[in-house]
């Protein structure tokens, strides 16, 4: 007994810890089924040891019957890993929307509590973006575990990194090798986002051992394709195509299957409720994007209910309007027409939504609803003296712009971006800022986005205080002819704007969130000089340097984003207006994020093929002299032509826009517009140039 009990001790150390020549099989037995309050059927299937057995892709999938885990427990990692493998081997977004909308069915007919996480998990998040919470884990850290989980040498998982381009790969590959004396518990969906949580929660030197500790622990319990996925949630980057908008639409699916089990997809009926709920349930994330709110109204009281649960809240930033390019004023007085309008001076600045809450404290956002409050306590002070005394909370949109209190006048947003991002101290503070407020959005209770805008308007100048170089009202007139747009156009300028927003007052004038609405319109001065915008674009791959640019990229593959198929298309290739420091900080920062072979949802021709590819995540804003068919390039491809897409002639850098996610870049839609709104378009001439000259 004694000689036992010493083995056990013995061994006990052991168990989680991977070793190279010992294997023992175990055998795992069944747990007894819990009961259920939540199966839609009799029937419960039975567990799955692997993968092969879950197929969230079956055209005829059922929620209960081919899931791999009962009712009542805790969803299992690899059903969610499984699930992403099948998206990431899937090139047909509806096929993606349909593969994930059947996991969620499982989830809300079997385990419905995990239907919050496996949604945050799907996005790479823990929490709301305003939370401030990143998945992005240092590389060593991740390395370091890796090792140490599966006995490898950290030399030998670096240099298959950088032969393979995708650490999640060599994850899985490294756990091929990995052995354990008695196999730990399975990963759940719960305990990896509880623990992911913890990670993205922890801070100072001392915790990176404990980090790297709690990373090996759930690799060494990792099966099949789970480390990929777990590893890569780690790096902040899933890659496997999936975008917000698509996860929205595969949850409405779930939701009207679940409710209505009997429906076929194929149906008009199942459409028509799609659609219908889809829409429910986009507006409510725009106006409030808080899954921790939104997922538990959907589970108790359906998708109806968001409207009346999930509204605009002080705290909780939505997503802003955004303007639609214009090519200029002919233009702007056609697509008004008889509607009363007004010009504001379009300021080149930095978006700022400003909630004022009722406690009294300020809350500071940016346009991607990441919170900017320690970027700016200047603003904060001053916020009191800028409101009236009946002011109980708010929600302004603006523009921060840096300000020459000498001067008394405006300076360039690159004077702006050297402020410091986060946790700055007012003392510290050398460059100033104004806000130019044009929007009012909720006060004293009350949203005011339905609300015409010459009434926000109204409200906010009543309620609002203008104090010079710290809190002004955009400078705006209500114009009407041509000659009236165009000298205060040139007075924008003179100003040192970038041009004019124009605005309708009354008809058909509320705020619409998160969309690019053609209630406003953009006229910028570039528009005087050929294109009528700048387009922001996206960098999927990179060509290798010669000369002058050995060691850097000489130029690079660009990308508008198809806001309907969710993939870049490619539409220029650039080599110009760079500076010598800009090639070289460009190159080190997206070095970081090559991989080894283009994304399912890159759509480009063969004859472009990059040294390098990158994963989709900087996005550049970019001149250029006009815009022309291509039989290369495949911007907008389908939308003016269908065999040639849109590319850029004479494309020019002009700055990194980290401001901007990739999927916030120029639309394929936007592209075509700019494209059939050049003269020589609507004078019927448009030779099919494809000049990327760089």
């Amino acid at each position: 007994m004694f000689a036992l009990k010493s083995i056990q001790l013995a061994i006990q150390p052991l168990i989680r810890c991977p070793l190279n020549k010992i294997v023992i099989k175990t055998m795992a037995t069944k747990a007894t089924p819990k009961k259920s309050v939540m199966n839609i059927k009799s029937s419960s299937p039975p567990s799955a040891t692997s993968s092969s057995v879950y197929n969230p892709s079956k055209s005829d999938y059922d929620a209960v019957d081919d899931a791999i885990w009962r009712s009542g427990e805790r969803v299992p990692y690899l059903a969610f890993a499984t699930t992403l493998k099948t998206i990431e081997e899937t090139s047909g977004r509806l096929k993606m929307i349909e593969i994930l909308s059947n996991y969620f069915r499982s989830v809300i007919a079997l385990s419905a509590d995990d239907l919050i996480k496996s949604v945050y998990l799907c996005l790479n998040k823990v929490c709301p973006d305003y939370e401030g919470l990143e998945m992005g884990i240092g590389e060593s850290l991740i390395i370091k575990a890796i090792a140490a989980a599966t006995g490898r040498k950290v030399d030998q998982i670096k240099a298959e990194i950088e032969k393979k381009g995708d650490m999640g790969i060599v994850a899985e590959l490294s756990r091929t090798n990995q052995k354990t004396l008695f196999a730990p518990p399975k990963l759940s969906v719960a305990n990896v986002f509880d623990k992911f949580k913890q990670i993205t929660q922890m801070s100072g030197n001392s915790t990176q051992a404990k980090k790297v500790e709690m990373i090996q622990s759930m690799l060494v319990a990792c099966r099949e394709c789970e480390a990929r996925y777990l590893v890569r949630s780690l790096t902040g980057k899933l890659r496997i195509g999936l975008a917000e908008q698509s996860l929205l639409q595969a949850l409405t699916q779930a939701v009207v299957l679940h409710n209505n089990v009997k429906m076929k997809r194929s149906s008009d009926k199942f459409k028509a409720e799609v659609a219908k709920h889809s829409l429910i349930l986009k507006t409510a994330y725009c106006e409030c994007p808080n899954y921790d709110r939104i997922i538990p109204v959907i589970l108790e009281h359906g998708i109806e209910a968001l409207p009346t649960h999930c509204q605009l809240t002080p705290g909780i930033p939505l997503k802003p309007m955004l303007a639609h390019p214009s090519k200029g004023v002919d233009e702007v007085l056609r697509r008004f027409d008889k509607s009363k309008f007004t010009c504001e001076y379009k300021y080149d600045g930095e978006r700022a939504q400003i909630h004022y809450v009722g406690n009294g404290s300020v809350l500071i956002f940016s346009r991607n609803q990441e919170n900017n409050t320690s970027k700016y306590p200047d603003i904060i002070k001053r916020m009191p003296n800028c409101i009236t005394d009946e002011v109980k909370d708010f929600i302004i949109d603006c523009e921060a712009v840096a300000w020459d209190q000498q001067q008394k006048q405006i300076l360039p947003f690159q004077v702006l971006s050297t402020r410091k991002r986060k946790n700055a101290e007012e003392g510290d503070i050398k460059i100033q800022v104004c806000l130019y407020v044009f929007d009012l959005l909720y006060l004293n209770g009350e949203s005011l986005v339905a609300e015409p805008l010459s009434k926000r308007r109204d409200l906010l100048r009543a309620h609002f205080k203008s104090v010079e170089g710290e809190f002004t009202f955009a400078h705006s007139s209500d114009v009407n002819t041509l000659d009236e747009i165009q000298e205060f156009l040139e007075e924008s300028i003179k100003g040192k704007c970038e041009g004019l927003m124009v605005k309708t007052l009354d008809v058909d004038a509320s705020y619409e969130i998160a969309k690019r609405s053609k209630k406003w319109l953009k006229l910028k001065k570039d528009y005087l000089e050929g294109v009528g915008d700048t387009l922001d674009l996206v960098v999927i791959g990179g060509y290798r340097g010669k000369g002058k640019r050995t060691g850097v990229y000489g130029g690079y593959l660009l990308a508008c984003y198809d806001d309907g198929t969710e993939e870049f298309q490619s539409i220029c290739k650039i080599g110009t207006g760079f500076k010598d420091e800009d090639l070289e900080n460009l190159a080190n920062s997206l070095n970081e994020h090559v991989i080894d072979k283009p994304k399912s949802y890159y759509n480009y021709d063969e004859s472009l093929r990059p040294d390098v590819w990158f994963d989709a995540v900087q996005v550049w804003e970019v001149k250029c002299a006009d815009l022309s068919l291509s039989p290369v390039h495949k911007a907008a491809i389908g939308f003016v032509n269908d065999d040639k897409g849109i590319s850029l002639r004479f494309p020019r850098y002009l700055r990194l826009r980290d401001d901007k996610k990739p999927d916030m870049a120029t639309t394929a839609s936007q592209v075509s517009e700019m494209y059939k709104n050049q003269e020589q378009i609507k004078a019927g001439n448009d030779d099919d140039d494809d000049e990327d000259d760089y």
